[in-house]
């Protein structure tokens, strides 16, 4: 059986904690998940992160954002809301991630994946699915595809 490692000392779990930091943002409770086996105790975990934020190096607001970006492309705002959720990010700060351009934002994964329009009603209903599962709105979905049809 191996042995349990020591708990890092202040500095080595301020060290651990940047570079994780450097890598790409994190939100505080991820932060927190991937630093709890590495501290001495709840409380010192607690005051790194603390300073962290004091300095604004760690910041839950400019994470959403970032993530909010990278999934963008990809997803749609239910999808984006819940995946920061997820991550331990704070309610308030959810809400501000907008459903602004999510028509745009469908039209451009439809045309990605579809090169024609859609020409039956199982066809249709196969790309509402598949939009619904990118978290995409009723309403937007809807749009997304009678914009189809037209053009």
């Amino acid at each position: 059986m191996a042995e349990k490692e020591t708990p890092d000392t202040r500095a080595a779990l301020k060290a651990r904690a940047l570079r994780f930091l450097m890598r790409r943002e994190h939100s505080r409770a991820e932060l927190a998940r991937k630093l709890a086996p590495h501290a001495p105790c709840a409380e010192a975990l607690e005051s790194l992160l603390q300073d962290l934020i004091e300095k604004k190096q760690l910041c839950d607001e400019r994470y959403a954002e970032a993530r909010a970006h990278s999934l963008s492309r990809k997803y749609g705002a239910a999808r984006i809301r819940q995946d920061l959720k997820a991550h331990g990010v704070a309610d308030a700060v959810v809400a501000r991630v907008s459903s602004e351009g999510e028509l745009e934002k469908a039209k451009a994964i439809l045309a990605r994946k579809y090169r024609a329009a859609a020409t039956t009603r199982e066809e249709k209903a196969r790309r509402m699915r598949f939009l619904q599962s990118r978290g995409f709105s009723y309403d937007t979905i809807r749009s997304a595809l009678r914009v189809e049809e037209v053009e």
